[in-house]
């Protein structure tokens, strides 16, 4: 990702501190829709008169980038096919694309094969992936210009030849000096896109600096349009490149400072334009600006981290897709999505739900503890350290995760109570949704009714003090319908540090939390999508100038 904020190594206890801002509102569910695509042709047409901009003809790739493509009317032989077709799509109809940061990087190291294969099989049509070069020329996965963050290894990835990189081993997820080491290892671009060529597309970051050497690599593994090359470079740089390598794909970055360059590629439009903007008044964030790119491009927007899409992010997402997801493809034309959660966007572009409660379960927010030093709760420190004052007297320490409210400075010794209601007699497990970089990150106990506690369960690193993930107990306890009183501890005696955002109670009789299969959504559920079956049959469109409902 080209930003110059990347939080994945932010000590925990140092995050910079933002203003104080309003409790985030937890919306009551509503009935979930499919948004495979934006909207049917007759939305989009009706966005495009009420916002007055102009529809002109969407730029194709010249020859020698579609030679190899199947003839036309024939379908499409691969999902890298298929994702290729809907990228150079622009229309009305255009299904939105799912892009994984990093690949994914939940499921196995960042930029690693693993990660590869496993963004791909859950859903995503580009894996996003950063390329440097070694000291011999050769591009390998690496986000950093060093291999100490990711790798068991030292030192600048441009001093190392390949033998030596191919010596190192990766760091699980987004790694981190305490990351636990796996067995894999440090593939090169040519690997990438091999394992990329029936699968999918590549978005090629950091790479502009090396696009010789990464053309050489597509040519060589016949990934010329698996290969989505991007920059913010000038744009008579950008032009000589593609004028002399003729079938590049390539997407261009804009912000406000370059806003100008979309003029200046006249008709010959990048594929797609990444539109990154902290401000919702940000020229590039308004809506002419956006259909005029939307016209001839793809919007790509980035939901990673605040700043980026402002602060329509994943974890806001998660909450209500309404403050992320929905907002970016309603009202800011985007039909790409680059991600760090993969199967939630993906299931909510099934489903439209965000982070669904399983059904039957039980899930209470981490900064809904009862009132009362002493009584509801226990905190070491009388004073709020993090960035949230939503509960003032109170020293929880209450914090705003890109857009997750979750508790922070957990430390031994302390202890959290909750009012819980059972609607059902029954057997259930505790699982956590949490977050940390450390490892050990932490440990905790469950207890209901003043009850003895249970053994302490072991807090997972997630490799990231912001990205949080559901984590099952392996505690259950029968319980019966009603109210109760729930108390989680954090033992004096284990290190503690790591992030709380809430905690889900879930009937054995659905599963043990945190399985794919365990997701029911509360007023029925969707099937997975299959190729060519992504409409929206109807969706609410709001008029950004007149704030007036539009149905389709």
């Amino acid at each position: 990702m080209s930003s110059s904020r990347d939080p994945h190594d932010v000590p925990l206890d140092i995050r910079p501190a933002r203003p104080a801002r309003a409790r985030a509102v937890r919306p009551r569910p509503v009935r979930p829709r499919p948004v495979r695509t934006l909207v049917g042709a007759a939305v989009a047409a009706a966005a495009l008169v009420l916002s007055g901009a102009a529809v002109v003809a969407v730029d194709r790739p010249g020859p020698a980038q579609t030679a190899d493509a199947p003839a036309g009317g024939h379908a499409a032989r691969t999902p890298a096919e298929r994702a290729y077709r809907d990228l150079l799509d622009h229309g009305p109809d255009a299904k939105v694309l799912t892009a994984a940061h990093r690949a994914q990087w939940r499921s196995a190291p960042e930029n690693s094969a693993p990660a590869i294969l496993a963004a791909f099989a859950d859903g995503a049509e580009i894996v996003e992936l950063d390329v440097q070069l070694t000291a011999d020329g050769v591009p390998v996965l690496m986000h950093d210009t060093t291999v100490d963050r990711t790798t068991d290894g030292t030192g600048r990835v441009d001093d190392l030849t390949l033998e030596q990189v191919r010596r190192l081993r990766l760091r699980a997820g987004l790694g981190g000096a305490q990351a636990p080491l796996t067995d894999e290892r440090v593939p090169t671009l040519a690997e990438a896109m091999r394992l990329a060529k029936d699968r999918g597309l590549v978005n090629l970051d950091k790479g502009w600096p090396f696009r010789e050497e990464i053309w050489t690599v597509l040519q060589e593994t016949g990934t010329v349009r698996n290969g989505l090359f991007k920059s913010g470079a000038p744009v008579p740089e950008v032009q000589e490149f593609r004028s002399t390598h003729r079938g590049a794909v390539y997407m261009h970055i804009v912000t406000d400072t370059n806003v100008a360059d979309v003029d200046a590629f006249g008709a010959d439009q990048p594929v797609a334009y990444e539109v990154n903007f902290d401000s919702t008044a940000d020229v590039v964030a308004r809506r002419p600006f956006l259909d005029r790119v939307a016209s001839g491009s793809r919007v790509w927007s980035n939901t990673m981290w605040d700043g980026l899409a402002e602060r329509m992010t994943d974890e806001a997402s998660l909450i209500d897709p309404g403050r992320g997801w929905a907002a970016l493809l309603r009202s800011y034309r985007t039909t790409i999505v680059q991600t760090d959660d993969v199967e939630a966007f993906e299931r909510w572009l099934r489903t439209g739900a965000g982070d669904p409660v399983p059904h039957g379960g039980v899930r209470v927010q981490a900064e809904d503890f009862l009132p009362g030093e002493g009584v509801g709760y226990h905190d070491l420190d009388p004073a709020n350290r993090s960035n949230l004052q939503m509960r003032p007297g109170e020293g929880v320490d209450i914090q705003d995760l890109d857009g997750a409210v979750s508790l922070g400075w957990m430390r031994g010794g302390e202890w959290l109570t909750y009012h819980v209601q059972i609607p059902r007699t029954g057997t259930y497990e505790v699982a956590v949704r949490a977050s940390s970089p450390y490892s050990p990150a932490g440990a905790y106990t469950v207890s209901f009714d003043d009850g003895a506690p249970s053994a302490p369960v072991d807090v997972r690193t997630t490799t990231s003090h912001a990205k949080q993930e559901l984590q099952p107990s392996g505690v259950t306890r029968r319980l019966t319908k009603g109210p109760h009183t729930l108390r989680i501890g954090l033992p004096a005696d284990a290190y503690q540090n790591w992030n709380l955002d809430y905690v889900q109670l879930t009937p054995e009789r659905v599963g043990r939390a945190g399985r794919r299969s365990d997701l029911h959504v509360r007023h029925g559920s969707m099937p997975a999508r299959a190729p060519g079956v992504h409409r929206l049959a109807r969706m609410t469109i709001f008029r950004p100038e007149r704030g007036v409902p539009w149905v389709a």
